[in-house]
């Protein structure tokens, strides 16, 4: 978010206070957060790297080579500062295939040419258009992956050689298991029992064993295992970084290079901004909600990801993608910067150096073991549910078969064009039927209605008997414009004939008013929008039907009132009675305490996007939160807080200011000679409000990195924050945010921008920063709540 200076306006606040001083110059420093982290994923990535490598065929250097790069330069350029790039378990049918086919030289090429073609595309800035892929075909394509990794590890984990493809590995594998090699079985089965049974020790002596990655433990222990036992295995030879093969011109024809060039590039992006979408998940989800964590990035992650791949082809590494598992450790592990990404790589650079007697002893059986699992792995369970939940198991299907049998270009391809064919049959799959019921005749349109439907539409609406009382229901989620002026055409005709039309959704709600007979009706109708309950006038009067001169009598308010209450019985009434009919039997349980100001500008359930139920509102002159002992009387805000604290257990407590308080514009303009009137006798619990913001002891509110425009917006920021401190006074308060079930939180909406701001705390228990940051549209207020 961009810091601007704000303008010099002439209503400035009162309390004029010096510049702060210079800062001193910041040293480098690293979190003690992403030390731990960077040796976790360390430990995680290193077996993991080496495993790759041997399951794609390229020298086992080639995977430390990218885990390093992954860890340095896409850690340090990239978009994600919390996603771990390195070699990936779904590049390694692709790398397989282009050494097969080129040979380890070639694909390092193509390697550095797929990294300068990310690069491009990030300079197009067309990162987000890779999120337009079906998730589907996602899942498919890692699934298909997966299967086929499965396969080939498979063989090495009997003692054999894995085949070119994966039918090949499917036919061979009776003659493989007639031939199993006992020593290299019994490893990998040790391997695949420590890393499925690992994360499920139970007690608490597991769960502090359960921090060592289940992988080093698995690999760990099956060298150990042959090295007591004297097993006679394959094991891992890494050759001397002297004879380390680096890249050459690419050799081979120009279509097929061109080809493996797409194929690195399709699977790294894509792989890589969908990690990256989903580690932002994981980090709104952490309990802090991710505070001072950047958003990722996705063009910048694209560019980091370039440069990683281009690096660490020329280097003669794997190519590099951002890794899922290795990132949700990170995350899990508290890492708050990127230094934790770019240690793990700098970690995996010495022990590439330092290790290498110790990385010879690790049995290859047991890395086949690892990818074979990882593989497996792959073909989540979660995701066919939820493509099956969403009807697109078929592209699910397809595209997996696919990328097994014949490849990822070709599988995703197919995968691809089934996704278009199921989304066109859904557009134009369309049922209409017709029946009579109690006198009255029922329209059912099932599915989307478009100008496919229109022709089977109109025939069954003039069907109908004219004058009788119709009922269309939708139950579809779009409408185009060809299908809904038929059904509006033949509703006003309709109507002229005497007759009576309701549409309704599914549930038999109705969501519309039958469309008017005449033009002008028809336009003072258009003025009905979602927001008119919150808007000046009623529907249908247009501003010039009301002379200027005209003012509202207590009898046309009246009338205004009980108009907007009709309309609610007529047309809101019937979409929330089934859940008011739930509250009413089983009570209230609002999730939080919502305290505001009693300004008619701030409608609570339009900025929270609540509902019934939901919010536990309090509303006062200048949202104030007087301190126990001096209400004078007046208990009620005190009873609120007492009654949700303790009775309806509230999980926070939200104060929420606004620009152009007028309560706030009063304290400040308050006089020492003012009679004591009943507003100036609320007004003073405002008073420790003005004086925190003349105070030096206090910074003044920033909102969005600016100082406020005057010095009512000032007051109205501090008053927020000071209002959060009074809260802490109360005993209730205070002893459910000591035991950690209930936080505070402050909002500041600016009226004129329609923008909410949240404020930024450094301790959630203690103290705020004073700092308020904007709300950004793809932000929920939900998920941003722990900022």
């Amino acid at each position: 978010m961009t810091l601007c200076t704000p303008a010099r306006t002439t209503n400035r606040p009162r309390v004029q206070r010096p510049h702060s001083p210079p800062e001193p110059p910041r040293r480098f420093r690293v979190p003690g957060a992403d030390l731990s982290a960077s040796v976790a994923v360390f430990l995680i990535a290193l077996p993991l790297s080496l495993g790759i490598a041997l399951a794609t065929g390229a020298p086992l250097q080639s995977g430390l080579v990218a885990a390093a790069v992954g860890g340095l330069v896409a850690g340090r350029f990239g978009g994600s500062p919390l996603q771990v790039s390195g070699p990936a378990a779904g590049l390694t049918v692709v790398t397989a295939e282009l050494i097969q086919l080129y040979g380890w030289r070639t694909t390092c090429a193509i390697t550095v040419l797929a990294g300068l073609v990310q690069l491009g595309l990030s300079a197009l800035r067309v990162a987000r258009s890779a999120l337009a892929v079906s998730p589907a075909i996602v899942h498919g394509m890692l699934a298909g992956i997966g299967v086929t990794i499965a396969l080939a590890q498979l063989h090495i984990v009997l003692g054999g050689t894995p085949q070119s493809s994966a039918v090949d590995n499917v036919l061979g594998l009776p003659a493989q298991l007639a031939h199993t090699h006992p020593a290299a079985l019994g490893i990998s089965a040790l391997t695949v029992a420590v890393l499925l049974c690992w994360p499920r020790l139970p007690g608490r002596a597991g769960k502090l064993v359960r921090k060592v990655p289940a992988a080093l433990v698995a690999v760990t222990g099956a060298t150990a295992v042959a090295a007591v036992a004297g097993l006679t295995v394959p094991r891992v030879d890494l050759p001397s970084w002297s004879s380390h093969a680096l890249p050459g011109l690419p050799e081979g024809p120009v279509l097929g290079i061109a080809a493996g060039v797409l194929t690195i590039t399709l699977v790294t992006s894509v792989q890589s901004l969908l990690s990256a979408v989903a580690v932002d998940k994981l980090i709104a989800a952490r309990p802090d909600g991710g505070r001072g964590v950047p958003r990722s990035g996705l063009d910048r992650e694209l560019a980091g990801q370039g440069a990683a791949n281009v690096v660490s082809g020329a280097l003669g590494g794997l190519p590099v993608a951002g890794v899922a598992v290795r990132s949700v450790a990170n995350v899990s592990a508290g890492a708050v910067s990127r230094a934790s990404t770019m240690l793990h790589g700098l970690w995996i650079v010495l022990a590439a150096l330092l290790l290498v007697p110790v990385l010879d002893l690790i049995p290859l059986p047991a890395l086949a073991a690892l990818v074979m699992v990882v593989g497996i792995q792959m073909v989540s369970i979660t995701h066919i549910r939820t493509v099956t939940r969403h009807r697109e198991v078929v592209v699910y299907a397809v595209t997996l078969s696919g990328v097994v049998l014949v490849g990822i270009l070709e599988g995703v391809a197919l995968g691809i064009a089934v996704a278009i064919a199921v989304a066109l049959h859904r557009l134009a799959r369309t049922r209409i039927t017709r029946e009579e019921r109690d006198g009255r005749h029922l329209l059912h349109v099932r599915g989307q209605l478009t100008f496919l439907a229109v022709p089977r539409l109109s025939r069954a609406l003039h069907q109908l008997p004219h004058g009788s009382d119709v009922v269309v229901e939708l139950d579809g989620s779009f409408m185009d414009h060809a299908a809904y002026e038929t059904l509006s055409d033949w509703t006003a005709g309709h109507l002229a004939h005497g007759g009576t039309v309701e549409t309704t959704g599914p549930s038999g709600a109705r969501i519309a008013e039958p469309a008017p007979a005449t033009a002008s009706a028809a336009a003072a109708h258009a003025c009905c929008r979602p927001w008119t309950p919150w808007h000046n006038h009623q529907c249908g009067e247009q501003p010039a039907d009301r002379p200027e001169e005209a003012v509202d009598t207590p009898r046309t308010t009246g009338l205004k009132l009980a108009s907007g209450i009709g309309k609610f019985q007529r047309n809101t009434a019937p979409l929330v009675r089934d859940e008011l009919a739930r509250l009413a039997r089983e009570g209230q349980t609002p999730s939080q305490l919502f305290l505001t100001c009693a300004d008619s500008r701030l409608v609570t359930s339009m900025i929270t996007s609540s509902g019934p139920g939901d919010l536990f509102t309090v509303r006062n002159v200048g949202n104030l939160v007087p301190l126990p002992g001096e209400e004078s009387g007046d208990d009620s805000v005190a009873a609120a807080i007492e009654y949700a604290v303790e009775v309806l257990r509230v999980e926070s407590i939200t104060v929420c200011g606004h620009s152009g308080c007028g309560a706030m514009q009063a304290l400040l303009n308050a006089g020492p000679d003012d009679p004591p009137t009943p507003l100036r006798r609320w007004l003073r619990h405002g008073r420790p409000s003005l004086e925190r913001m003349a105070s030096r002891r206090h910074a003044w509110a920033r909102i969005s990195g600016r100082l406020p425009a005057d010095a009512v917006e000032q007051l109205c920021l501090t008053n927020v924050v000071q209002q959060l401190e009074h809260l802490r006074a109360y005993e209730p308060v205070a002893r459910r945010l000591a035991e950690g079930t209930l936080t505070l939180h402050g909002v500041y909406f600016h009226v004129g921008e329609a923008q909410a701001y949240l404020l930024s705390g450094t301790d959630e228990v203690h103290s705020f920063d004073d700092v308020f940051t904007q709300v950004m549209p793809t932000e929920p207020l939900e998920a941003a709540r722990a900022s």
